[in-house]
């Protein structure tokens, strides 16, 4: 039975919530298994709701922070992956809005927001938050990057009672003008140290600092680690947060059966192969630690026959949709995807997952293995230690506390596997047309030779013709004029000036150098002047004046003197 714990933020010692403390008193709530959600005091359309859902009794991070939550106090909670938190909160906000008054405000805006970290997570919010609240009459809204920007501009621009959302999209809405937020009257931050991970504190701290005051309204935050900097987070812009730790025994729940093979990296893709037909795993999810790998990982399950899709960052939002429905309604077997998937995807009855990839971050892989063997079901958890990742293993095991079983390879089959796979070309890269690719998103170094706009290239790289025509100083040889055939040798400046008559020796001694210099540089100014005359001359008119037409000051050589 897990151990439930509640300890009040005044005592002291919340930061050490996981340390027994003579200060933490035990949670009013009964057990899970005889808590009821009937006999909790709600209204009845929300009642009617979650017997709709299928709810019974509640969990126990539900039996330790709803009674909390209903009461109208504020509440941290923290929970393993699948344990029902997305429930507790969603409960408790429907509870606030329907039993009391929306607060006066200038503009109309949402009276409750929540904020969640990646877009998968926000729509399975959304989700669950239209079957519990089926009958209530509040209207919910979606806010995410990567889709519908328009669309969900236009139902905002009506008007919601509660926003679901990613941070970056929801300024963007803001600051805009579709909404305000000082009519906000709870706040839930659901995955709040995934929020840090991904670089969203400071536009957390954006939304919360334009929110009514922290006493006017409800705050939760849940997730299934609380760091220092998320309590600090909550300490700071909540309202004298509760903390609710629901820990286990173990990290890890026990009806997943864990399994490490040790394959080189040659081996890792076959023995996936052999391992999936063997098991015939239905529905799997792969994980990976990079978005290149993940894709090189598709591909090569597509080719040899297995139905898979890459999971990333980059893919358009109605394409991970698309995924993760037809994830959802058995079609797509295989899903890959990195860390960023392991986070608020319920996805029921996922037979295998695969750390095709050991995770760097311990956390993580009790993240991954947390899609198996959600609600009391089992499932399978096998990880790869290969050459380059093996090296996490032991903060892996440390983490959850016990030795990962070893398995043995079976190499004759692995070997006959291994003459019959198909390997797939690697995937060739995006070549953009003109005007396709945003501005500034080029990588340094990846310019064609050529397309340097012309004046951006630094004085004295030019080549032979650059430079307008006549505006070399007399005395300059071009270089490589020799090897292009024009017949003169290439000399310096004083056997130039040799040639030409001037001085003998100007191009030995500093003193000839200065004076031929001083000469090429007057020589220079004078065409100039010559040159500007002839432009103006040509644009008043073929009969305006001398050297407009064809003569021997207008070539391109230094005129007669």
């Amino acid at each position: 039975m897990p151990a439930c714990r509640r300890i009040v933020n005044r005592s002291g010692v919340n930061l050490q919530a996981s340390v027994p403390s003579d200060n933490s008193v035990n949670s009013p709530a009964p057990p899970a298994t005889d808590l009821r959600f009937e006999q909790l005091d709600l209204v009845q359309p929300l009642q009617q709701g979650i017997r709709d859902s299928g709810f019974v009794t509640c969990t126990p991070i539900q039996a330790a922070s709803l009674p909390i939550a209903l009461a109208g106090r504020d509440v941290a909670g923290q929970a393993q992956t699948g344990t029902g938190k997305t429930a507790a909160y969603l409960i408790a906000l429907f509870q606030y809005l329907l039993t009391r008054e929306s607060l006066r405000v200038s503009r109309p805006g949402p009276r409750a927001l929540i904020l969640a970290p990646t877009r998968e997570l926000a729509v399975q919010i959304h989700k669950d938050a239209t079957s519990l609240g089926s009958g209530l009459g509040l209207r919910l809204g979606l806010a995410f990057g990567g889709t519908d920007y328009d669309k969900q501009r236009e139902e905002l621009s009506r008007g919601v009672d509660v926003l679901i959302g990613t941070p970056g999209r929801s300024i963007d809405f803001y600051k805009q003008g579709v909404y305000d937020l000082k009519g906000v009257q709870v706040l839930v931050l659901d995955e709040a140290d995934r929020m840090f991970d991904l670089g969203f504190i400071k536009d957390i701290r954006y939304v919360l600092r334009r929110l009514p005051e922290h006493h006017l309204r409800l705050n939760m935050l849940f997730s299934a680690t609380l760091s220092h900097r998320v309590l600090e987070l909550a300490y700071e812009h909540m309202n004298d947060p509760e903390l609710v730790r629901v820990e286990p025994d173990k990290r890890t729940a026990d009806n997943v059966r864990q399994t490490i093979y040790f394959p080189s990296n040659d081996e890792k893709f076959p023995l996936l192969i052999l391992l999936l037909k063997q098991m015939d795993a239905q529905r799997t999810m792969v994980f990976v630690n990079t978005k290149r790998e993940a894709e090189h990982l598709c591909d090569q399950l597509t080719v040899n026959g297995i139905k898979a899709e890459a999971i990333s960052g980059d893919v358009p939002q109605r394409k991970r949709l698309r995924m993760l429905g037809d994830f959802l309604a058995g079609t797509l077997p295989v899903l890959i995807g990195t860390d960023v998937a392991s986070r608020g995807l319920h996805v029921p009855d996922v037979s295998h997952v695969f750390n095709y990839d050991l995770p760097q971050d311990p956390e993580d892989y009790v993240h991954r293995i947390g899609r198996t063997a959600r609600a009391g079901a089992s499932g399978d958890a096998i990880s790869f230690g290969c050459e380059n990742y093996a090296i996490a293993l032991p903060d892996i095991e440390a983490y959850v506390g016990h030795k990962i079983p070893v398995a043995d390879i079976d190499r004759t089959a692995l070997a006959a596997l291994q003459s019959t796979l198909t390997v797939a070309n690697p995937r060739p890269r995006k070549r953009w047309r003109d005007g396709e690719r945003p501005r500034g998103d080029r990588p340094r170094g990846d310019r064609p030779r050529g397309d340097r706009p012309r004046g951006d290239r630094p004085r004295g790289d030019r080549g032979r013709g650059d430079r307008s025509r006549g505006d070399r100083p007399r005395g300059e040889q071009r270089p490589g004029d020799q090897a292009r055939g024009h017949g003169q040798p290439a000399v310096d400046h004083g056997q130039r000036g040799d040639a030409q008559g001037t001085t003998p020796g100007t191009g030995d001694s500093p003193a000839g150098q200065g004076q031929g210099q001083s000469q090429s540089q007057s020589q220079s100014q004078s065409q100039g002047r010559k040159r500007r005359r002839r432009r103006r001359s040509r644009r008043s008119g073929p009969d305006s004046g001398p050297g407009s037409g064809p003569g021997p000051g207008s070539g391109s050589g230094p005129a007669p003197g």
